[in-house]
């Protein structure tokens, strides 16, 4: 995560095993599955913050992913053990920025950085240019931690 400025955050990190359905012919996890343990990672911050996706579901709104980054280091191999550490980023705007460190266990090494931006959509399918009043209720009961 970058500490070129301060900003606030709220983080939380899960833990993984490399599955041997992950890995490809060279036995490393294929690229694409990054974007599978990120979406891993935001499924476990939502439930453990009480922002899951049904939560925003219900409220009626959806959050699809507008932009994603990974930036690959190191990779991960078949019985390696890994931590994804996930924070969201705070912004006034209506938007949902989560970054991620995926760190390899097994070796001491990072694996991959990334980031992802979600929107806000309603039932109609429309962009909310201000982010929903269930979420700034929400967004603004979160103690952030400064970074």
């Amino acid at each position: 995560m970058s500490k070129m400025h301060k900003r606030e955050v709220i983080s939380l990190e899960i833990e993984g095993d490399i599955r041997f359905s992950e890995v490809d012919s060279m036995n490393v996890v294929w690229h694409g599955n990054y974007l599978k343990y990120f979406e891993d990672a935001r499924e476990a911050f939502g439930i453990h913050y009480g922002m899951a996706y049904i939560d925003i579901y219900n409220s009626g709104f959806l959050t699809p992913i507008v932009k994603s980054e990974i930036e690959h280091k190191f990779p991960l191999k078949y019985g390696d053990k890994f931590r994804t550490k996930i924070a969201l980023v705070k912004t006034i705007a209506a938007k949902i920025v989560y970054e991620y460190e995926i760190l390899n266990v097994t070796t001491g090494k990072i694996s991959a950085v990334g980031k992802t931006i979600q929107v806000f959509i309603d039932n109609q399918g429309e962009l909310q240019l201000v982010s929903p009043r269930f979420y700034k209720e929400w967004f603004n009961r979160i103690q952030w931690e400064k970074e």
